[in-house]
């Protein structure tokens, strides 16, 4: 870890407000990748009910759909990680 030879209170302003870029950009990317996901869920809900005689949409859909549930699931385990790696660096407690 980059910061693990800095303890929090021997930070200057620079450093807290760096920080605090840092949390506020992990959480736009969790946003992100749940607009996202909410995108593709919406898509393939859509290939599911109104084009759901043919075939071939009716199973891109339901892979659209579940592309979208596993970038949710992505941008939650990607957020989680991050949160975790910034609370060790900065020795706050640990985020379940």
């Amino acid at each position: 870890m980059p910061y693990s030879k800095i303890h929090p209170d021997d930070m200057i302003l620079r450093d807290h407000l760096a920080y605090d870029r840092t949390v506020l950009a992990n959480e736009r990317t969790f946003l992100s990748y749940a607009r996202t996901s909410i995108t593709l869920i919406i898509a393939g809900g859509t290939l599911i009910k109104f084009l759901h005689q043919e075939v071939l949409m009716l199973s891109l859909g339901i892979a659209v759909f579940s592309m979208g549930g596993i970038v949710l699931l992505i941008g939650i385990r990607r957020y989680r990680s991050v949160k975790r790696r910034l609370s060790v660096a900065y020795e706050e407690p640990p985020v379940s």
